[in-house]
Formats: C-alpha cells, structure tokens, sequence
C-alpha cells in the first residue's frame, strides 16, 4: 500500500500515528490479512502536552495603557534667549540638576539695583529711627513739641516700610534670576525637549519635560460585572509589546466608581512598580485582575475534546490513544490552561488541537527526529 510522505524538517520531533485496519469481517476463526492498510499521519510536537504542576488564575480581563505618576512639563518663567540646553532627550537627571540656562544678563542687572536700593533704605530707615528715639528724649525733657516727635516717628516708620518694600524687590530680583536656570524638579529621565540654544522663549514656552520612570500606573478597563469583585490591593497581571514572554504585576491603587454608558466598562488605576526601568509610559497593557488562584495539575485548554458531553482528554498510554474523562477546576482564560482535579496523572501525554481528532484505539508509534 502507498504510504503518506511526511513533511521535511530537521528540529521538531515527527510523531506517527499507525492505523492498522483489519481486511473484510469475518468470525472469530478468520485469520488476518496480510495485506492490512498501514496509513501514517505525521504529527508535530506542537500535537502533544505532557500533564504538570502549576499556577492558574482567574479573573476579569482588562486592556489600557502605562502612565507615568509623575510628569513635568518645565516651561520658561522669564522672557530671554536659550544660551544652554545641558541635556538631551533619554537623558537621566537628579533633583535639582540644570538642565538648560536663559540669557540672565538683564535680570543680573536688576538684581543688583535691588540689592543696592535695599542698602540704601536701610541706611535710611537706621537714620530715621535714631531720630524718632532722640525726639522722644528731647519730648520728656520739653525741649521740642509733641508735632516734632510725631513727625520724627512718622519718617522712621515711613523709612522702615521702604526698607521693607526695597527687600521684598530684592527677592522677586533674585528668584527671577534663579528661574533664568530650568532645573529638574525631581529624578527622572528627559522624555521631550523641545526647545535649542538660540531659541528666543517667552514666558510659558515649553523647555524640557522630565518624566519619573521609577513607578508607573497602569489606567485600565474591566467589564462593570467585575465591580463588586474590585478592590484596593488586588493583584493585576499583563503583557505589553517589546515582552511578549513576560508578565508584569501591579495593585489596584484607585477604583472608577463610575460606569461608561457607553462601554459598559469602569476604569481602574493600577500602581505599577518599574525600579529598573524596564517599561515605558505609554505603551498598551493586556491582562487581568487576578480575583482567585489554584495550584496543581494543569493542562492547556486545547487539550479538552471539543463537543465532548463531560470534560475529556485524549491520553497516550502504552501507544494507544485512550479517551479519559476528567474533572475540572479552575478556568484561567488568559493563559489559556485549566485545572485538572482528577483523571490525569502528572507526566501523562496528551493531544492537543488538531490531534485530537485521531480516533480512540489508534496505535502510535514516536519516531525520533532525524539528527
């Protein structure tokens, strides 16, 4: 009989079912034909699962997307030329770091005339209080009038208040000066700067933006079935793009407690810790809030044969394909894997997806790949 060529391939293993199908019925006496059809169906190692220990969740799905807690958007306090960008963007910065400088030649000036006008008015308002405190003791020895000593008191206040005035001047002097340099306001790295050396900014002209990676939150939806279920602390899981093969965690820190009319879908607000940078703000999450979890037997949900009245596997005991029933615990859709209570041992082997469709009683033979 012809025999079914099997695909070529050099690193997955190749799985022959053998189907040995006896010839015309005959009694129990009949003898079997020599001539019986051996018909081979080749079999990738994607075809089987092997029954192991492990974790299964359950809960909501949700889908949203990384922000940073905390974002500043620096922009210029004082009117001038850039004279110095000190960073660039990816660039990680401290507290306090300068991160670019506007021309300050004119607010340096202003500074100065405060400060020497402040000298002034209190050389001033000294003078004036001298006076008012020998008016008062000429008054008590009746050498001037009580006009005078009112007078000489009126011109110390009115000295002090000028000195007042000349230092609060001195101040708004100062800070407009120190606001010529843009420093980071906290630790981050530098997400935008929009602005170069040369530029001439008015007051509220973007300059630079930092952004602190270190924590992230994670702004999600999850069907407004699941509200009753939420809470503070709750544990979600997910994926992003650039990680296919790895999960990240994070905590409900904030619960919408509103609906959308529309979706059908309340937000959530995940606190989500990124110590070595790994992740990004804006990047799209996919997960789930894990509400319950189980640990033991697991089998891939492709492993169950579909259509089946109970809960059923397809076993390979001895070579031959066996169908067993099985009972079943926690469902855990989003790693696709479910809990097997009992029915399967750990190390059985398993069909899955479309071998499950090779008939009960069918003789296997695993053929090792080609080296």
């Amino acid at each position: 009989m012809p025999k079914l060529q099997s695909p070529c391939t050099t690193t997955i293993a190749m799985f022959f079912l053998v189907l040995l199908a006896g010839c015309g019925g005959g009694g129990a006496d009949s003898e079997p034909d020599s001539t019986a059809a051996v018909v081979a169906i080749s079999l990738t190692a994607d075809h089987i699962t092997v029954v192991d220990s492990g974790l299964v969740e359950n809960g909501p799905s949700l889908s949203g997307t990384l922000d940073a807690t905390r974002v500043a958007q620096l922009r210029a306090q004082v009117a001038g030329t850039v004279v110095q960008m000190q960073v660039d963007e990816g660039a990680a910065v401290s507290a306090g770091q300068a991160l670019a400088r506007i021309d300050a030649t004119v607010l340096t000036d202003q500074a100065r005339s405060a400060a020497a006008q402040l000298q002034s008015a209190d050389a001033a308002a000294t003078v004036a209080t001298r006076n008012a405190e020998r008016a008062t003791t000429l008054h008590g020895a009746g050498a001037i009038a009580q006009r005078d000593l009112e007078a000489a008191r009126s011109q110390a206040i009115a000295a002090d208040a000028m000195a007042a005035d000349a230092r609060s001047r001195l101040a708004s002097a100062r800070k407009q000066l120190a606001n010529a340099t843009i420093r980071a306001p906290f630790a981050g790295v530098v997400s935008e700067r929009p602005a170069s050396a040369g530029d001439v900014v008015q007051m509220g002209t973007p300059i630079v933006t930092v952004v602190d990676a270190s924590a992230l939150e994670l702004a999600a939806s999850v069907p407004a079935s699941a509200l009753g279920s939420l809470r503070r602390g709750a544990k979600v899981e997910f994926t992003v793009t650039g990680y296919p093969d790895r999960r990240f965690t994070g905590t409900i820190a904030r619960v919408n407690p509103a609906v959308d009319p529309v979706t059908r879908q309340v937000r959530i607000y995940a606190a989500v810790p990124n110590g070595d940078r790994s992740l990004a703000a804006g990047v799209f999450a996919e997960g789930r809030v894990a509400f319950t979890q189980a640990r033991g037997l697991t089998i891939p949900l492709s492993a169950l044969v579909p259509q089946a009245l109970t809960p059923s596997v397809k076993r390979i005991r001895g070579g031959v394909v066996e169908e067993v029933p099985v009972s079943l615990g926690l469902r855990d859709d989003v790693a696709e894997r479910v809990e097997v209570k009992s029915g399967v041992q750990r190390g059985d082997t398993l069909l899955v997806g479309g071998a499950l469709g090779t008939p009960v009683g069918s003789a296997l033979r695993v053929a090792r790949p080609d080296r």
